[in-house]
């Protein structure tokens, strides 16, 4: 069942925006982060959710989606996230986050994937732009953007081809192609 669930939460960048994505739900997912680990139990990760119209079309000024695909601008109206959960550091608790945005973004992720959506976790931010929109106190460091909504998209796992190029694709149907190293390739057996 995890196994599942973590091999099919991927990276969406296209969504049907008819889907709304509520307040309660955002809550819940912001949860599961909350009982997530944190390096010495610091727990300095905040969060601003977004879900209405007015606001998503704010933080989805200031995103960058798939640099890979060179031909693409991003998502189309109708195709953006539907919300948005977007991660800080609280520098008044602590300047070192270690890898707690990943740890709590990845619990998020999963489940979001469970709860039957997709999502994406965005670091190509204009955050200066983000910070003044959204009036983020300077306290509060942006880490990541979680866009979140019903997948309009096909992403499909390939072997990592010969040449070793990583740049993900899309087809001429847009199904979303991701190529991955083959496990062989990552576990290195020095004994």
């Amino acid at each position: 069942m995890i196994d599942d669930l973590i091999k099919s939460t991927r990276s969406f960048r296209r969504f049907d925006e008819s889907v709304t994505v509520d307040r309660k739900t955002l809550e819940d997912l912001v949860d599961l982060a909350r009982h997530s680990a944190s390096a010495m139990n610091q727990q300095p990760l905040k969060y601003i959710l977004s879900h209405t119209r007015d606001t998503n079309v704010k933080v989805f000024s200031t995103l960058t989606f798939a640099k890979s695909l060179k031909d693409w601008d991003g998502p189309a109206e109708g195709e953006r996230p539907s919300a948005y959960i977007i991660v800080l550091s609280d520098t008044e608790i602590s300047t070192n986050i270690w890898c707690d945005h990943g740890i709590a973004s990845q619990s998020i992720m999963l489940g979001v994937r469970d709860r039957g959506l997709g999502g994406c976790m965005i670091g190509s931010i204009n955050h200066q732009k983000l910070r003044e929109l959204l009036s983020i106190p300077d306290q509060y460091e942006i880490l990541l953007v979680l866009a979140i909504g019903k997948p309009a998209e096909t992403v499909v796992i390939e072997p990592m081809p010969s040449d070793g190029n990583v740049n993900y694709w899309r087809d001429d149907q847009s199904v979303h192609h991701v190529p991955k190293r083959s496990l062989e390739e990552i576990i290195l057996d020095l004994g």
